[in-house]
């Protein structure tokens, strides 16, 4: 069970969650999916201090959701901000994920909304990995999905939107269902997009390489940072698109995210990835991410947020 905080904050006011936290069952998001979220994560860092990684990013990019969608969550980003620190303060937590909602609310039951009252909320609780401690450390096993990560005829694929991610909810039960730990998402050519809920890179040649934004991938805050932080490594970065094969015949496949961090993969669709065990520069990576949101690497310090 995940243990939330007791408090969440909603239209500006941080209440109980016991009674905030209630939603209407008409309202239009639980009937159409209509409605933007976000996921960030609040680290505590060397010396005892907890600080959001990448809090403006997040914001921001909640914003551009709520755009793409055309509705207004009632704050800018400054607003959000505080209130993202307001959260943790009220719930005295040091870590902890973040999970902003801005949903349309009740009011026309039919498919326009543009009259309907917005909510905004924000709810914290301690989550460890995503894809599990052991995960993080030994590597995952994925499976391809056979449900496509829809192209931008029919999505908005740099949103993170509610609706737009029951095929990636599909993908990951399907892939658990056969005993992998997570789902790997092509698009509608074929070509390797992300995970159910992660971007997706490959080591080949000593080179890192990773499907470009133009594709229909989601524009990860996590995924931007470790391409910072490769190349500050010295590595070469590469974005370009990806085939099965590409992944096959990788020498290391890692995933990213607010949620995963840094996972390696160590098999996909039953082929092990080189010898199935953890590349080094998946291991360099994941060392420096970990030093820098832990607060013992200080090179980024416009990445982070104090609470």
């Amino acid at each position: 069970m995940v243990e939330y905080g007791q408090k969440l904050w909603k239209n500006g006011i941080i209440s109980d969650f016991s009674e905030a936290g209630k939603v209407s069952i008409l309202a239009h998001s639980l009937h159409y999916g209509v409605g933007a979220f976000e996921g960030i994560r609040a680290y505590q860092r060397a010396g005892g201090q907890s600080a959001v990684f990448r809090l403006n990013e997040h914001v921001e990019r909640l914003l551009q959701s709520c755009h793409l969608l055309g509705i207004d969550p009632g704050y800018d980003e400054s607003g959000l901000r505080a209130a993202c620190v307001a959260v943790l303060q009220a719930n005295q937590l040091s870590e902890a994920y973040l999970r902003p909602l801005v949903l349309v609310g009740v009011g026309s039951m039919g498919l326009f909304c543009r009259e309907n009252p917005v909510d905004t909320l924000i709810v914290a609780w301690k989550w460890g990995a995503y894809l599990g401690e052991r995960g993080v450390q030994s590597g995952v096993r994925c499976k391809t999905s056979a449900w496509a990560r829809t192209d931008p005829t029919g999505a908005l694929p740099r949103g993170k939107i509610i609706g737009q991610y029951v095929t990636n909810v599909l993908a990951k039960n399907d892939a658990v269902r056969d005993g992998y730990d997570e789902a790997l998402m092509l698009d509608t050519r074929g070509y390797v997009c992300e995970g159910s809920g992660e971007n997706l890179f490959i080591v080949k040649s000593g080179r890192v390489l990773t499907p470009p934004v133009s594709s229909t991938i989601l524009p990860g805050i996590t995924r931007d940072a470790i391409i910072t932080l490769a190349r500050e490594d010295g590595f070469v970065v590469e974005e370009r698109m990806l085939t099965r094969d590409d992944v096959y015949l990788a020498d290391e496949v890692f995933l990213t995210g607010t949620a995963a961090e840094i996972t390696p993969v160590i098999e996909v669709d039953g082929r092990k990835v080189r010898a199935g065990a953890v590349g080094e520069t998946t291991t360099d990576l994941q060392r420096r991410f970990f030093a820098v949101v832990r607060g013992n690497d200080e090179s980024h310090p416009e990445w982070f947020t104090e609470v």
